[in-house]
Order: C-alpha cells, then sequence, then structure tokens
C-alpha cells in the first residue's frame, strides 16, 4: 500500500478532498485543520471526498470524514458527496452508515480541479488521543451498530486520558 496524503481543491464553488494511498490517523489533523479553515469562509455550494486513489481508510479517518458531513448538513443545509470507485471501500462506507450522512457515488472524481497536498503539523499524544476519541464519537453517533463496535475503544481512550 501507498503511503497516504491529502490533496485539496476548490473548483466552481465546491471543495473537493481527495485521499491518496493509505489514510490513517496521522492526517486526520489535516482533514480537521482544513475543514476548520472552510467552516470559518463558507463560500462553497457543496464538498467531494475524493476516494479514487484511496487504498484504504482507517476508521479515525471514517470519523474525520462523518464530522464533515455532519458540520455541512447542520451549519449549511448541505449533504456532501463521497466519490468511492472501490467496492472494498464502499462496502465499509455502507456498513458504517455513511449513506445516511453522504451522497455516495461508485465514478471517480472526474473533473481537473487544481490539487495541492495539503498537510499538517505533527501531533502529540495528548492530541492525537483527542482527535480519535472525538472522531470515533462521531462515527458511534451515526448508528447502533458503530456505537457498540467502538464503545470499548472510545472508554479505553477517555481512561488513559485521566
Amino acid at each position: 500500500m501507498r503511503s497516504g496524503h491529502v490533496q485539496v481543491a476548490f473548483c466552481r464553488g465546491v471543495h473537493v478532498i481527495r485521499l491518496i494511498g493509505d489514510v490513517r490517523l496521522n492526517l486526520c489533523s489535516a482533514l480537521e485543520q482544513y475543514l476548520d479553515g472552510i467552516l470559518a469562509n463558507p463560500d462553497f455550494d457543496n464538498v467531494i471526498i475524493d476516494l479514487s486513489l484511496a487504498d484504504g481508510v482507517d476508521s479515525t479517518t471514517l470519523g474525520q470524514m462523518a464530522k464533515i458531513s455532519i458540520v455541512c448538513r447542520e451549519r449549511f443545509g448541505i449533504t456532501p458527496t463521497i466519490a468511492s470507485p472501490n467496492p472494498g471501500i464502499t462496502k465499509i462506507l455502507l456498513s458504517m452508515g455513511f449513506d445516511q450522512v453522504f451522497h455516495i457515488i461508485d465514478e471517480p472524481f472526474a473533473d481537473e480541479a487544481e490539487f495541492r497536498d495539503w498537510a499538517a503539523d505533527a501531533l502529540d499524544e495528548d492530541e492525537a488521543r483527542r482527535q480519535v476519541i472525538a472522531a470515533h464519537r462521531v462515527l458511534m453517533s451515526l448508528n447502533d451498530k458503530n456505537k457498540d463496535a467502538f464503545r470499548e475503544l472510545v472508554d479505553s481512550l477517555e481512561s488513559d486520558q485521566s
């Protein structure tokens, strides 16, 4: 698997977040910083998360993605789109209930937007734990199955935090 990274573009009023390779916890701060930035200046019509070049996404990344949708829906009445042509990744998205908070399409994002790499500063252990807990809490809020699947992890991380 390829090491993961994030690229972003703004194209015709749409923020496009492209996740490439094996996307893991270490990229979640980049997603969170980008989300905070676009929400500070809501001059957009929609958000697309492009998974066309993703080899895999971990549960923390899935939680960050769900947060993007929840915030966009609550603040702006926008339901973001995920482009997921990989049947394995799409199966994971559906099993997590993403079809309730995203439009999911099985075609790659085809626009030739000008992407740029997006990176964030490295996280210290406490900040990484906070992001993992927050991301998994978002996943847990999507449905009871997720709540059961991630309860033990969240409880464990929260007890380590004390």
